[in-house]
């Protein structure tokens, strides 16, 4: 098995975590401030080049009904500019409220405001990914 890379998509930034190569941990990594498309495109190009990344999976923000907006179409779209730079698979995971519990856990760890703010897209990535990595787990059992 390979490593998986996990996605947070924002405006401003993207957080970004790593698993490890049995798939069963996440672990927050970076968070790259976005510039333009083909910039940012490049650091995770070369982020899964020097990891051996298998796989990426985005958070998807749907709406609390389950909808998707403008945000959704978005990813979507980043995600099919980034399929013509890599040969890994990419798949989305339904992101909602992964930043609030990335949010909460950081509080319940006496994390400092400024500090939350420097590492709060890359742990939500990381829940992203942990999410895709239990449901994984849990389907490999259930075999």
């Amino acid at each position: 098995m390979q490593a998986l890379m996990g996605l947070d998509l924002g405006t401003k930034t993207i957080g970004v975590a790593v698993s490890d190569s049995f798939q069963s941990v996440a672990t927050p990594l970076e968070t790259i401030k976005r510039k333009k498309f083909g910039v940012d495109a490049a650091r995770l190009v070369e982020l899964i080049d020097q990891r051996s990344i298998g796989g990426l999976v985005l958070g998807l923000p749907r709406n609390m009904d389950g909808s998707e907006g403008s945000r959704a179409q978005s990813t979507r779209a980043f995600a099919r500019n980034l399929s013509q730079l890599i040969a890994i698979p990419i798949g989305f995971w339904d992101e909602r409220l992964s930043t609030v519990a990335a949010e909460r856990a950081l509080l319940e760890a006496d994390t400092t405001r400024k500090r939350r703010a420097e590492v709060i897209d890359h742990v939500a990535a990381s829940y992203i990914l942990q999410g895709l990595l239990d449901r994984l787990g849990h389907l490999r059992n259930a075999t």
